[in-house]
């Protein structure tokens, strides 16, 4: 496994609170993809920094059968204008380990990815994780996003 240094990054999008019990991240998760382009939240976030869009995962109760924050956004310069309905986080700063869901994004590669981050015996921080996407890996039969997982 290797450590990657990332620096802190801000983030302003839209967020639900889920868990993984009983499935219901299943179905919140998508609820909100569909919120964020059915609503064009991107063209709401004015200081954006980038096009990538980002699946932050953070407020976690304990780990990650307990429940937890997700949050959909766009990189941005400053939290100082957050529109109304959406949120600011900050990504943290600090060690993390990356993994790539690859294959198409209709046949769940990064749900798939997620199950095996699962199973492994990553020593987590359980304080920010998050996904990459790139405007090629939304549509994409080839898609590729990138999974970071905040490390001890």
């Amino acid at each position: 496994m290797e450590k990657i240094k990332i620096n802190p990054l801000k983030l302003i999008g839209i967020s639900v609170r889920t868990t993984n019990e009983n499935g219901q991240s299943a179905k919140d998760i998508p609820f909100l993809w569909n919120k964020f382009f059915e609503e064009n939240i991107p063209s709401q976030i004015h200081n954006k920094i980038g096009t990538d869009i980002y699946c932050m995962y953070t407020d976690y109760v304990k780990e990650h059968t307990q429940p937890y924050t997700a949050i959909i956004g766009l990189p941005v310069t400053d939290l100082d204008s957050i529109p109304k309905g959406l949120i600011g986080k900050v990504i943290d700063g600090g060690d993390y380990t990356s993994f790539s869901a690859k294959g198409k994004i209709s046949e769940g590669i990064v749900f798939n990815e997620w199950l095996k981050i699962w199973a492994s015996p990553i020593d987590r921080k359980y304080t920010s994780d998050f996904e990459v996407y790139d405007l090629q890996s939304l549509s994409s039969e080839n898609a590729e996003v990138k999974i970071f997982i905040a490390l001890k």
